[in-house]
């Protein structure tokens, strides 16, 4: 039986080992690419694999677990064991990760006075239930049972949240009720106070950090003494936000860091393959403003969003090359890239007129948040006639997150993005003659950091108030579009209002590709189903990855749910990000 230890030093089989890692998220590539992007890292001359376990995947609604397709942990890590690779394993409950709320599950958020990350006894319940289905799949995998799994994190840069000690405590202690036999760590900024606040008893502290390597190793080295550095997250890049600027990383400092961290300890390459926020799971961060990150998860690390070597990877080869032998490793996957083309959009579907076909609709007195309806992602719009309202001058929508598109008679008077949903909005010309109000709210991704996470309910949780009262009595239709096969086409979308834009299209050979989004305006694409994610005009993304296992030999079908009504006639793949 193989045996792992962290003691002066890491120490596989009593022989001392040094830990070269990279960090790559199962959840945010497709199954069929595993192998060739576990392949690649072992040519890089990594010996190991990091991954977060996102909760809110594993266990989408309350009591309902997945661990099949893109969610087969165990199926990713036994591909990691058969190439060699040794296995880090961080099994939330939160993992940050620029991931929807930090991987915790939205439905924490159903109950009033939910308190996240501490010794609150109906979160802490939860977890319990979760990690007793969770250490089943996850168990068998440790070193010492013979898998790859050589250690877990707890928790996750728990230092930068709060300070209760006895539930990092009470973290470790599930763990190891549960099966965990091997060596725990946390992981946390080595400046400050963060390494004490995130500490649990036998762990090892490691540090997470993108720059002055051999300095911040010396901070630590002071904190935990004679123990083995680690950088559990060595930052080599950096995540994008809608409406920011496309972050790359220094690459010459980030070859003296790398070198400087081996020739002293052991780190994890955060990311050697970043992937993507397929669906609605990208995470937001909230400091002056709300800033949701893009579908790209590419992150400027060593393999690009689709897997492609980069030079960076090729310079990071070279400085690991001085620390161990590089292996021969015969690629197995031949994975191509081509530009389809130009399709033309072939039909059209207004979303007021498919409403009851998307959605089952509740009848409330008062707007209700996504979260109280069982509904954690997409969309949600708040419908209401109001037959004596003949003018529209003034609204003001109480806890409201994220996004609103208010309509007046199916047409568009005002949209409302973070901030601007805190005050009282004055409209001009909104003329009212139907009497019909239509709200359509977008959750943007909640927030994955900060305690406002306490703060992430989506929708409407308050009122909304009309000129100068709040207005009752509201139809709402959950909209998490996870099945769009019911849309009915009859009714064309319109210029100006949210609708679905199908285009069927041919393909001999499938390939990976890239839908480019110029010319439309805001929403979300479907191809043969599957929510490839989120686009927005104002950037800095405007491609969207389409794994080939997504296409098929022959018609494809793709949909675009565009909210702001902002369309182009075509559709257009090309070979390039």
């Amino acid at each position: 039986m193989n045996k792992f230890e962290i003691k002066d030093d890491f120490y596989l089989d009593d022989k001392r080992i040094k830990i070269i890692s990279g960090g790559m998220h199962y959840f945010r590539i497709l199954p069929e690419y595993w192998r060739d992007r576990l392949e690649k890292l072992k040519a890089l001359g990594c010996n190991t694999v990091e991954t977060y376990i996102p909760w809110n995947l594993h266990e989408k609604h309350k009591g309902a677990f997945d661990f099949s397709g893109m969610l087969d942990v165990a199926g990713y890590v036994k591909i990691a064991q058969e190439l060699g690779l040794m296995v880090i394993l961080r099994p939330s409950p939160y993992i940050c990760g620029e991931w929807e709320f930090g991987g915790l599950p939205y439905w924490l958020l159903k109950e009033d006075g939910m308190k996240l990350r501490c010794m609150y006894e109906p979160y802490i319940q939860h977890l319990r239930e979760y990690y007793k289905v969770l250490f089943e799949v996850i168990a068998p995998l440790q070193i010492t049972k013979g898998g790859p799994v050589i250690f877990m994190q707890i928790e996750n840069e728990y230092g930068y949240y709060g300070d209760d000690s006895a539930y990092m405590e009470f973290v470790k202690d599930l763990m190891i009720e549960n099966g965990c036999e091997v060596p725990l760590v946390t992981a946390d900024g080595p400046w400050g106070e963060a390494i004490e606040y995130g500490k649990a008893e036998g762990a090892l502290p490691t540090g997470n950090f993108g720059s002055k390597g051999r300095a911040q190793f010396e901070v630590m080295r002071k904190k935990i003494g004679n123990k083995p550095l680690m950088c559990m997250e060595f930052w080599v890049g950096w995540f994008d936000y809608w409406g920011g600027e496309h972050n790359t990383g220094d690459l010459d400092g980030h070859l003296k860091d790398l070198d400087d961290l081996l020739s002293e300890g052991h780190v994890n390459i955060y990311m050697f393959e970043g992937g993507t926020n397929f669906g609605f799971m990208n995470g937001s961060n909230y400091y002056e403003n709300l800033e949701p990150d893009v579908t790209s998860y590419d992150y400027d690390a060593l393999l690009t969003e689709d897997g492609q070597i980069t030079p960076k990877y090729k310079e990071f080869q070279k400085i690991i090359g001085k620390y161990q032998d590089l292996p021969e490793v015969d690629l197995s996957c031949s994975i191509k890239r081509k530009a389809y083309g130009a399709f033309e959009v072939t039909r059209t579907a207004d979303l007021f007129h498919n409403l009851e076909n998307l959605s089952e609709p509740v009848e409330s007195l008062y707007p209700v948040c996504m979260e109280k309806l069982d509904q954690g992602y997409g969309y949600i719009l708040y419908e209401s006639n109001l037959p004596e309202l003949k003018r529209l001058e003034k609204i003001r929508l109480w806890k409201a997150n994220d996004r609103a598109n208010i309509f007046l008679d199916g047409k568009p008077v005002l949209t409302l993005y973070d901030r601007e949903l805190l005050s009282g909005h004055e409209l001009e010309n909104a003329v009212c003659s139907a009497g019909k109000l239509d709200i359509l709210m977008e959750n943007m991704g909640r927030v994955n950091f900060t305690p406002i996470m306490e703060e992430q309910r989506k929708g409407i949780d308050g009122g909304v108030q009309l000129n100068d009262r709040l207005h009752f009595g509201w139809t709402i239709y959950p909209l998490p579009l996870e099945d769009i096969t019911n849309v009915d086409y009859s009714v064309c979308a319109k210029a100006g209002r949210p609708g679905f834009y199908e285009c069927q299209f041919e393909v001999e050979e499938p390939a990976d590709t890239f839908l480019d989004t110029e010319g439309w305006g805001k929403g979300v694409v479907f191809v043969n189903n599957f929510n490839i994610g989120r686009f927005w005009e104002i950037g800095p993304q405007k491609r969207l990855y389409v794994p080939a296992p997504l296409l098929k030999k022959g018609r494809n079908t793709l949909v675009i749910f565009e909210t702001e009504g902002i369309v182009s006639d075509a559709i257009r793949f090309y070979e390039t990000p």
